[in-house]
């Protein structure tokens, strides 16, 4: 049978107090401030967010009668909640698929409304040691945290997504899910969490104080051979647990009710070569027949081939985002001589000039030319070109990178927050072709967009997606790669004005998925091929963040950013498998929907932008230059 069962509260011990939790007219509150922390349950938010996801409703399958009870009292500045499953029957009951709702009001209307009364949600489904992290969009302020303090969170589920809820701009309403089990008759089940504010930087503090477990490892990717330590720590002490990685794929280690998870990994490098010798023999269309000739295509690893239909989605086509594989393929073929992949480059970017553009450097995604002008197209085929021109040293490409990016500001002026804008590699190249006009001409242009960026400041305008990630983080790159540039300080304050919001979508948990990788949820249905929407742990683009620390750490010599950048790229190598092949996409929850999710994508689509970001952050580019 299945069970729904609607919170029931006893309250006990109410009094004030500073930095208190509270709970009221079903939304949480810390010290009676103006943040909406819940979600709205009566459909006048969300339409599709009625009662039945009200904070603290239980749901379940089970094949005989469990009673549920649920307890709220207050301790101290504390709000603690426990609830309570028994077996009614006499017999066992099985029960599965349980999970309790705790719509937090992570969602985005708006860069406005999102620094003033959202949060980011990031949940650790760790045992005895599980947490969610409520983080205010803003970066600045109190914060909220949960804690299990009796019983486990093993998984969390993600409910009312879709197409037509909210799409790119809604991140559904979360459940956190206790373990499958088995009762006995007469025998009861206690989860009890703890809810408790903070200040951001304190939160594993906080942690430890009320008698948590905080797991640590200095990075969760690693090579055969090495040895990984991970740290679990109490207030009484730390227990360090070493593992020696003897085989690929995710290794998990466990302690007292909790753990970590790392990946095990061939090696960095070599991970890194199997995947290009893999794009340059399987994903490139060498049928001189076909319009696309040239192009780097999707992959889908189920039918193992290259994708020729994409049934008129634009997120499959041979354009936009697959640019990123050329990308690639031109910084590592410039750093590891091959004649047979630059004969591939130079057919790709003969297809790049000729079916992708026009004369006038008009910049669409596909040999169709039907889809809309999208700015984005622009800076990463500028990208490739700049690339390309210090592969070959043909001061044709360094002219054709210019040139989109002059087409890029001709259609969508200084205001567009585009992603890679190449700032130092374009003007690298062009400096080296001797275009110093083109090179003056271009670095006016950054300066321009970036002067709109420092007036604009929190006040993000809306693309694609109303407020995300890669709007936040390729900004703040921006602006410190301007800086690098020109020396002006006004580009670096600009850039430490963002930082906030941008470090606001990650955090720490001890798993190579989520450790320092910035929340994503709706790239598996646009870039996949099961298309569901749900959190995407890891998702290339996290990485973009990893870039925007990286050039913050050269801005500023603070090494943390640095370190915390290597850790973003690090994990995102799970995208790529030892065969050669790759996934799009994480899909990280356990249900979405109520549909099995927890899986890696089928399709190999436009990840290796991770790879990109890999070598960036690794100073295979900047050092090249010096």
């Amino acid at each position: 049978m299945k069970g729904i069962i609607l919170f029931t509260l006893f309250a006990i011990g109410m009094t004030a107090s500073a930095q208190r939790v509270n709970f009221g007219n079903h939304q949480l509150s810390i010290n009676g401030d103006d943040m909406t922390w819940l979600l709205q349950t009566d459909g006048s938010q969300y339409e599709w967010v009625t009662d039945k996801y009200q904070w603290g409703n239980a749901y379940y399958d089970a094949d005989g009668d469990i009673a549920v009870k649920t307890e709220r009292r207050q301790e101290g500045d504390d709000l603690v909640e426990t609830y309570v499953f028994t077996n009614t029957s006499k017999r066992k009951v099985a029960m599965k698929n349980i999970g309790i709702y705790t719509p937090f009001n992570d969602n985005y209307p708006d860069a406005r409304t999102c620094m003033t009364s959202r949060c980011n949600v990031h949940i650790w489904p760790g045992g005895k040691a599980a947490y969610v992290n409520a983080v205010r969009m803003s970066g600045v302020g109190t914060n909220l945290g949960l804690m299990v303090t009796e019983g486990k969170i093993t998984d969390y589920d993600v409910w009312e997504r879709g197409s037509k809820k909210g799409m790119s701009n809604f991140r559904g309403v979360f459940a956190l899910c206790p373990p499958d089990m088995t009762l006995k008759p007469g025998q009861s089940y206690r989860l009890t969490w703890r809810l408790f504010s903070h200040n951001g930087t304190d939160f594993d503090e906080q942690l430890l104080h009320r008698g948590g477990t905080v797991v640590r490892s200095h990075k969760y990717v690693y090579s055969l051979g090495e040895t990984a330590s991970v740290d679990f720590i109490t207030s009484k002490g730390t227990k360090t647990v070493t593992k020696k990685i003897m085989k690929t794929g995710e290794q998990r280690v466990d302690y007292k009710g909790t753990h970590a998870l790392l990946l095990g990994i061939s090696g960095e490098q070599e991970l890194l070569d199997k995947r290009v010798r893999f794009i340059l023999e399987h994903q490139q269309m060498n049928n001189p027949q076909d319009p696309r000739y040239g192009a780097f295509m999707v992959y889908d690893n189920e039918g193992d081939s290259i994708l020729t239909d994409g049934k008129g989605r634009s997120d499959l086509d041979e354009g936009r985002e697959r640019v990123g594989l050329g990308i690639l393929l031109a910084e590592y073929c410039r750093q590891h001589p091959d004649a047979q992949m630059q004969e591939a480059l130079i057919r790709y970017a003969r297809f790049v000039r000729e079916k992708i553009q026009q004369t006038d450097y008009t910049t669409g995604s596909s040999v169709m030319r039907k889809s809309k002008n999208r700015g984005y197209n622009y800076p990463w085929v500028a990208d490739f070109y700049f690339r390309m021109y210090l592969l070959t040293g043909n001061k044709q490409y360094a002219l054709d990178g210019y040139a989109t990016l002059r087409s890029l500001y001709r259609y969508f002026g200084y205001g567009f927050y585009c992603i890679d804008y190449p700032v130092t590699i374009g003007l690298k190249a062009l400096e080296q072709a001797g275009l110093t006009f083109e090179r003056d001409q271009l670095l006016y242009d950054f300066k321009t967009t970036a002067d709109i960026y420092l007036k604009n400041g929190l006040d993000f305008p809306k693309f694609e997606v109303n407020y995300e990630q890669s709007i936040i983080a390729p900004a703040v790159q921006f602006l410190c790669e301007v800086y690098l540039a020109t020396g002006e300080k006004k580009y670096l304050s600009g850039a430490e004005q963002l930082l906030p919001t941008l470090e606001a979508l990650q955090w720490h948990q001890p798993s190579y998925h989520m450790n320092e990788i910035a929340i994503r949820h709706w790239d598996g249905y646009w870039f996949g091929k099961r298309q569901t929407y749900g959190d995407v742990y890891p998702h290339y683009w996290s990485a973009i963040t990893a870039a925007a620390f990286h050039y913050y750490a050269k801005c500023t010599g603070k090494s943390t950013y640095q370190q915390r950048a290597e850790q973003t790229v690090q994990g995102n190598l799970s995208l790529f498998f030892e065969d050669g092949k790759a996934t799009c996409a994480f899909v990280y929850p356990r249900l979405v929907n109520g549909e099995p999710a927890h899986y890696a994508d089928a399709y190999a689509n436009d990840q290796d932008w991770a790879l990109i970001f890999y070598l960036l952050v690794n100073e295979a580019l900047l050092s090249s230059f010096k």
